[in-house]
């Protein structure tokens, strides 16, 4: 991998990871595009920690404020019932199903997940997840407006089935072209919770995933499966463009409907559906290219 290459999957990973539409998908179609190698999932993985250092940063102070309730309630019965304390533990039991299917599916998330028809699929399948979910959120948010309707949840309503059911929807994301943020972004509008709280509980889910599965891609690192110095470097740009991204982000889901990522994301997975159907793109380009 050359320099320019890490720079620009560092753009692309930054850019991408939260925003509905896919990192993964981006980076393998970025690779594709070009006629790059397939920078690989353990690349993806290790860049990863550069976007999630800056969710780390960006919420800093929802961060500290739920590991010293949730430390204290180890210890303090009265705690317990804090609702920091009951984040942490959601965090913890939402990162159980990625933890489990990431170890238990490794060899098809480096090999037939990487597919660009299956990519194709995800991206348009959990594209139309997203626009239904977010025409829903929109219906109650005018809704309750009028008091026709109850008022979408928040996070202090979060229980351990809701829980649950936000780490499943995050699992799904360890196939290319389904987008961590869309998948719980959309799970959690699906669930009756607001814009807002569905995106703030989707990036604080993510720490602890993203951060153990770079962490155990860094021995590919290490055994020279990856290249050490254009993967830091992709991990620095990526965390720089990513802290941007997390700014404008939740800005505009204050505001804004997802529909633009719902059409992007169809337009994609068309477009690749019509590249790969006329053979002007192979469903496994890059994974030979030098």
């Amino acid at each position: 991998m050359t320099w320019f290459e890490s720079f620009i999957l560092g753009l692309v990973q930054g850019l991408t990871e939260f925003l509905p539409i896919s990192s993964s998908a981006h980076l393998r179609l970025t690779a594709a595009f070009a006629d790059w190698h397939d920078p690989g999932a353990a690349f993806t993985a290790i860049t990863q920690i550069g976007t999630e250092t800056a969710v780390l940063i960006y919420f800093r102070k929802d961060i500290a404020r739920i590991i010293s309730a949730w430390s204290k309630s180890l210890f303090d019965k009265e705690m317990r019932g804090d609702h920091d304390a009951k984040m942490g533990w959601l965090v913890i039991i939402g990162s159980i199903p990625i933890g489990v299917l990431g170890v238990t599916l490794k060899d098809q998330i480096e090999g037939p997940f990487r597919d660009l028809r299956l990519i194709a699929t995800t991206l348009i399948v959990m594209g139309i997840v997203l626009g239904v979910a977010d025409r829903l959120a929109a219906r109650d948010e005018q809704g309750a407006k009028h008091r026709a309707v109850r008022e979408r949840k928040t996070l202090s309503e979060l229980g351990v089935r809701d829980g649950l059911i936000y780490g499943v929807c995050q699992a799904m994301a360890l196939i290319p072209g389904v987008s961590r943020s869309g998948a719980t972004i959309s799970g959690g509008l699906l669930m009756g919770y607001t814009r807002e709280a569905a995106a703030r509980y989707s990036f604080l889910l993510a720490i602890p995933a993203v951060l153990a599965s770079g962490a155990y891609e860094l021995k590919d690192a290490g055994e020279g499966h990856v290249s050490w110095g254009p993967t830091i470097f992709a991990t620095v740009v990526a965390f720089v463009v990513g802290y941007a991204v997390i700014a404008w982000f939740m800005r505009f889901i204050t505001t804004k409907s997802f529909m633009p990522f719902v059409i992007y994301r169809i337009l994609l997975g068309i477009a690749l559906y019509i590249l790969v159907g006329t053979g002007t793109l192979s469903p496994h380009a890059a994974e030979t290219a030098g």
